[in-house]
């Protein structure tokens, strides 16, 4: 008797354990973003990446989570925020803000797979071994940071003819300003005009930089395409147009918070793009077989209201070309 209750007990424990079992929820993926800027700036961009997950299936919340982690412009946090991506074991990692986030994320994993946004060839710091077959855990968008900075130098020139001198605000601290110091040099060397150096790594230094640049009364700024100058691209463009420097950005968001003019790959096309590859990981692709995506939309867009203030007439051919005209 006690031997045909115990049969019938353990035959009811496993079959509640079975119920309970599938009535458990499935577990959904988590994609953790990794961003070497502060998420206001990027808001429009990173509800983008947020689309085009939820279009091939992964919507926020309900089908994916997704965890991020902010640098907030301090290079210096990023290998600890992506140590803690990589202990919550998320399903695919995604960075953005340019290349620091990118070599943080690679050297706190080997594994978990990796979509980056990169302004510059990412075989050249070792993210892929090579752009149509990266080979290991990562592949992403390259925005071909360089090859945009000598367009930039001839739209100054188009903008002020008569421009013998410019001044470039860099950030030191990132990885490659070594490489994007030597590419500026190039690109004035080509044109011949007179290069000087500005570098700033937080606020107080941007202050100090534009002071000597209105000392030196160089003709035009060029602002370098960096995620710290990015996330004060505010800041950067009121003391501009304070001291009336005429300044060519990297992106399209300085001339829509009152930039004179920008030249670049679109970052809200860069955003749509990790979106889709990181849902195609998530759906099983493998990165190493994801080749290297090369951006197709450049933005030029030009701020009439900002050119007036400074005097400056914007040449109509220069005007026909834009892609977008703010008055």
């Amino acid at each position: 008797m006690r031997r045909r209750r115990f049969i019938a007990l353990s035959s009811a424990a496993v079959v509640a354990g079975g119920v309970g079992a599938k009535a458990q929820p499935k577990a959904v993926p988590v994609v953790g973003v990794l961003s070497s800027l502060s998420p206001g700036p990027v808001a429009r961009q990173v509800e983008v990446f947020r689309q085009a997950l939820a279009e091939a299936g992964y919507e926020d919340g309900k089908t994916v989570s997704i965890e991020y982690r902010w640098a907030e412009g301090d290079y210096r946090r990023l290998p600890e925020l992506a140590a803690d991506l990589v202990k919550l074991d998320v399903s695919v990692i995604v960075t953005v803000g340019g290349d620091p986030a990118a070599r943080a994320a690679k050297a706190a994993t080997s594994k978990i797979p990796i979509v980056f946004m990169v302004g510059r060839n990412p075989k050249d710091f070792g993210l892929v071994a090579s752009v149509n077959r990266p080979g290991g855990n990562a592949t992403g968008v390259n925005f071909f940071v360089s090859e945009t900075e000598s367009k930039r130098i001839e739209l100054l020139r188009e903008v002020i003819p008569a421009a013998k001198s410019f001044a470039v605000l860099m950030n030191p601290q990132t990885a490659d300003a070594a490489t994007q110091l030597e590419d500026f040099k190039a690109a004035a060397a080509a044109v011949k005009m007179r290069l000087k150096v500005e570098n700033a790594a937080n606020d107080d230094e941007i202050k100090q930089a534009f002071a000597s640049i209105a000392e030196s009364k160089v003709d035009a700024l060029l602002v370098a395409a960096d995620p710290f100058l990015n996330n004060r691209r505010d800041l950067i463009v009121s003391i501009a147009a304070d001291r009336a420097i005429p300044a060519v950005y990297p992106l399209r968001d300085y001339a829509v918070a009152g930039g004179l003019v920008s030249y670049g790959a679109s970052l809200t096309d860069g955003y749509r793009q990790v979106g889709i590859y990181a849902a195609k990981i998530l759906r099983g692709a493998h990165p190493g077989e994801l080749p290297v995506i090369q951006p197709t939309q450049f933005e030029l867009v030009i701020n009439l209201k900002t050119a007036q203030a400074l005097g400056l007439t914007i040449p109509p051919t220069l005007i026909a070309r834009a892609d977008e005209v703010i008055e």
